[in-house]
């Protein structure tokens, strides 16, 4: 309630600022006629009902510039004085240099705030000079409570503040939750690139192997031609399907309840290497072991791209071998060929060796990729066996 009243008054500052003011106005209009005509002091000038009302509203009127505290003050500071140098009778509307005060030790800095309360004090010492039956008590009663109100005005200014600062580090930590948000669905789209790479890299170069295969064999073996068109028939449709479903986690608005096919792991390598464009063999070791579905596709993606490698810069004939091997604690992926190894060609824009350093170093693994000595090429990658949950 108290914060939905704050921003109204916030978002309706002159009609806020008119209410504050309007209870002080009403009491110095109910009392006026009884301080003109029956209240008379002696030490004193006494006013008219005019009079009364004409320095009423000098002194309530500039509590209404409540987005100028300091000024506010003075006026009503000034007019005051200028009250006690015709010795006019005090009333209710002097009430004003406290209101004045408070708005002071709430809006504006402790010196300012230390200043108007000296002022108030000096006002009520003088105030009490033109009084005969002034007393010490009289002016420590007035003395604590001009404290009373400046110490409320402080406190108040130090609850805003505080608000204040709550509000800007609960803005701040919205601004970099998001900011996290955005970083991470960043960093989704860039492991979706990655498995797109994968995909596209390695099924297109299958592809464009087995048709050139295939060129070849129509004229001369019309059953490996059609063996090849087979092939390339059945990666194509793999790609199609693996692309489908990165693409469609990249669509914000995609229907709930899509069944997407699920991520390759360990169980597809030997289709992998079968339908790699390749010949190639795999070969297991060990005992094998349950492993977490996504370091099953990291050892998919890293065999898929060293397959891949090789049948781009092998040259004719490469042959690849396989090897996965359960080791004790850590899982062991050795793929090798009997390519061009070192003489092969360097692709200057490639990302396969970085995207297998990538998903091995999610998992605690590490990645090594050279030639071999006598030939060929290695991709040695290693594994802390995680338990799948």
């Amino acid at each position: 309630m108290f914060g939905k009243v704050r921003a109204w008054s916030v978002s309706h500052g002159r009609l806020a600022g008119a209410f504050r003011v309007a209870p002080l106005a009403v009491l110095c209009a109910v009392l006026t006629w009884p301080y003109a005509v029956f209240l008379p002091p002696e030490e004193n000038v006494p006013l008219t009902v005019a009079g009364h009302l004409a320095l009423s509203a000098a002194l309530i009127v500039p509590l209404l510039w409540r987005n100028q505290p300091l000024l506010s003050f003075a006026a009503v500071s000034l007019v005051s004085f200028g009250q006690w140098l015709a010795q006019a009778t005090p009333q209710p509307a002097n009430l004003a240099v406290l209101v004045a005060l408070w708005a002071v030790a709430y809006q504006c800095s402790f010196r300012w705030a230390l200043a108007a309360g000296l002022v108030a004090e000096l006002g009520v010492f003088l105030a009490l000079l033109n009084w005969s039956a002034a007393t010490f008590g009289m002016f420590f009663s007035g003395s604590i409570l001009v404290v009373a109100v400046w110490v409320t005005g402080l406190y108040a200014n130090t609850r805003r503040r505080y608000l204040e600062g709550l509000e800007e580090r609960a803005e701040r930590a919205e601004r970099e939750r998001d900011q996290q948000a955005r970083m991470a669905a960043a960093a989704e789209r860039a492991r979706i690139a990655r498995e797109l790479h994968d995909v596209v890299a390695h099924n297109v170069s299958v592809i464009v192997v087995q048709a050139d295969g295939a060129g070849f064999a129509l004229d001369s073996d019309i059953e490996q031609a059609r063996l090849a068109v087979r092939n390339i028939s059945k990666t194509g449709r793999a790609a199609l399907a693996e692309m489908r479903r990165l693409v469609g986690v990249l669509r914000e608005s995609e229907a709930a309840g899509t069944d997407y096919t699920p991520q390759p792991g360990l169980g597809q390598l030997e289709e992998l290497v079968s339908g790699s464009g390749v010949p190639a063999r795999l070969l297991v070791g060990g005992a094998p072991a349950e492993l977490p579905e996504g370091q099953q596709l990291a050892v998919y993606r890293i065999v898929q791209e060293a397959l891949t490698n090789a049948l781009k810069h092998g040259g004719p004939g490469v042959e690849a071998t396989v090897e996965i091997e359960y080791s004790g604690r850590d899982l062991v992926i050795r793929v090798t060929d009997n390519g061009r190894g070192a003489a092969a060609p360097r692709s200057p824009d490639g990302h396969g060796l970085i995207g297998m350093r990538e998903r091995a170093g999610m998992y605690g693994g590490a990645v090594s990729a050279a030639p071999r000595r006598g030939g060929g090429f290695e991709v040695l990658a290693r594994f802390p066996m995680a338990k799948a949950a």
